[in-house]
């Protein structure tokens, strides 16, 4: 490139649009060498001009830093266990406690459980129904309380409606919403003749966990 390109002045039209002021040779020269002095890569044995006649010159160039506290800001902040329980996000008012209300949920929820076990045909191995079970959804299952080491839950029936780690809840006949605890508890699950038990005290997972969850076989401990 022609030096007299590189050192001519702005043109007058630009100056304003620009604007910017043209600088003399000296001003202008001493400007760059500055500029390339300190810019040039590290370890640099020769000066700018040397290299602006022989090569091209790289320049430093240093990413700018994430600004990670901003990063974060734009991440959605769940609830947490209290705010969840002062906004009663899992409460169900007393108008929705009704039974009727639940048979659609549970209809849907036999449908779920037939495509899930590949219809549950007689020749259906036990075992391979089990494991299928294990990690399905359970909302809208009719659940019966078979065995308890507390006796008032023992012939509890109804619609389960909430499951958490802990307990299940349902809604029985009678339009009554009963907790009951997993843990030192049996359930029955019936589904088309086939009959499951679930040992609560060792399905104390919540159901997102429990589907990922990976089951050993081995012998369960009853109460």
């Amino acid at each position: 490139m022609d030096d007299s390109l590189i050192r001519a002045g702005i043109p007058l039209d630009l100056v304003k649009v620009l604007g910017v002021e043209s600088r003399s040779d000296s001003e202008a020269g001493t400007f760059t060498r500055a500029f390339l002095n300190n810019h040039m890569l590290q370890g640099s044995k020769n000066d700018a001009r040397t290299l602006l006649t022989h090569k091209a010159v790289m320049l430093d160039f240093v990413r700018p830093k994430k600004d990670k506290s901003k990063r974060k800001s734009k991440r959605a902040k769940g609830l947490n266990a209290r705010q969840k329980r002062e906004m009663k996000v899992f409460h169900l008012k007393p108008e929705h406690q009704r039974y009727k209300l639940f048979l659609p949920l549970h209809e849907l929820w036999r449908q779920y459980v037939m495509d899930l076990c590949n219809g549950l045909t007689p020749t259906c191995s036990p075992q391979f129904v089990q494991q299928k079970l294990l990690k399905a959804d359970f909302h809208g299952a009719i659940l019966t309380v078979v065995r308890s080491k507390c006796p008032s839950y023992v012939g509890a029936t109804g619609i389960l409606i909430q499951e958490f780690k802990h307990i299940f809840k349902i809604i029985t006949k009678e339009d009554k919403l009963k907790v009951i605890p997993k843990r030192n508890s049996v359930f029955a699950v019936e589904i088309n003749g086939f009959v499951s038990h679930i040992y609560g005290s060792k399905f104390e997972h919540r159901a997102s966990e429990r589907s990922a969850k990976k089951f050993k076989a081995r012998g369960t401990i009853d109460l």
